[in-house]
C-alpha cells in the first residue's frame, strides 16, 4: 500500500461528482485483473497444476493489458461525466445557443452511457474465462479466485448502475438498446459467478 492508492481512495471519498461510481466500477476491474494474474502465476508455478497452466498463459495475456485498460476506463467515465455537466452549463442565450446546448447534452449523454457499458464488457470478457481456471487452478489460491469472480459481479452491477442512470438523457432508441445489452450481461454475470462459486467450493470441499 502507498500513498497513490490513498489519494485515489482520498479523491473518490471527495464532495466532487467525479471519480464516482463508474470509475470504482473500472477499478474493481483492476483489482479482478490483478488477483486472477496472481491466481494464474501460482498456477504456472507448479507442474502438479499442468492442466491449469494452458487458460493460466492465456489469462495473463489479458489481465496484464487489462490492469492499465482498467485506469483507462477509469478515466474514461469521469471524462465522460465532466462532458455532460459542461454541456449543462453551455450558453442558452439564444436560439442557437439552446440547440448547441441540447446536441451536447445528447452526446455527452450517450458518452457518459456508454463508457460504464464498456467496462461491463471489459469485465464480461475475463468472466468467461475463470470458470476453466476454477476448475483447473492451484487449490491453494482458489478462495483469491473466488474473491476475483465476485469483484467481477460487482464490477458489472456497479456499472450497470451507472449506464441506467444515463439512459432517459439520451434518445429512446439508444436508451432500449443499452438497457437490453446490459441487463443481459448482469444475468450472465450472476450465472457465471454462481458457476464459479459452486466449482471453487466443491474443490475446496466446503459443501
Amino acid at each position: 500500500m502507498n500513498d497513490g492508492y490513498t489519494s485515489v481512495l482520498r479523491s473518490i471519498s471527495s464532495k466532487t461528482p467525479t471519480p464516482g461510481g463508474g470509475a470504482v466500477a473500472a477499478l474493481t476491474l483492476g483489482h479482478s485483473y490483478s488477483l486472477t494474474s496472481m491466481v494464474a502465476r501460482l498456477t504456472l508455478a507448479r507442474d502438479k497444476w499442468i492442466e491449469g497452466h494452458e487458460i493460466s498463459n492465456k489469462l495473463l495475456k489479458i489481465c496484464e493489458p487489462g490492469i492499465n485498460e482498467s485506469m483507462v476506463l477509469a478515466q474514461n467515465d469521469c471524462d465522460a461525466f465532466d462532458n455532460v455537466m459542461k454541456a449543462y452549463k453551455l450558453s442558452k442565450n439564444s436560439n442557437e445557443d439552446i440547440i448547441i446546448r441540447k446536441e451536447m447534452i445528447l452526446k455527452s449523454s450517450l458518452e457518459a452511457t456508454n463508457a460504464p457499458f464498456q467496462i461491463a464488457i471489459a469485465a464480461m470478457e475475463l468472466f468467461q474465462l475463470l470458470p476453466e481456471l476454477a476448475k483447473n487452478a492451484n487449490v491453494n489460491a482458489l478462495t483469491d479466485l473466488a474473491s476475483a469472480s465476485e469483484l467481477l459481479n460487482s464490477s458489472i452491477y456497479i456499472a450497470s448502475l451507472n449506464v441506467k442512470i444515463n439512459i432517459d438523457s439520451i434518445t429512446e432508441q439508444e436508451g432500449m438498446k443499452f438497457f437490453d445489452k446490459i441487463n443481459y450481461i448482469l444475468d450472465k454475470s450472476k450465472n457465471l459467478n454462481e458457476e464459479i462459486q459452486n466449482i471453487i467450493f466443491k474443490r475446496l470441499e466446503w459443501h
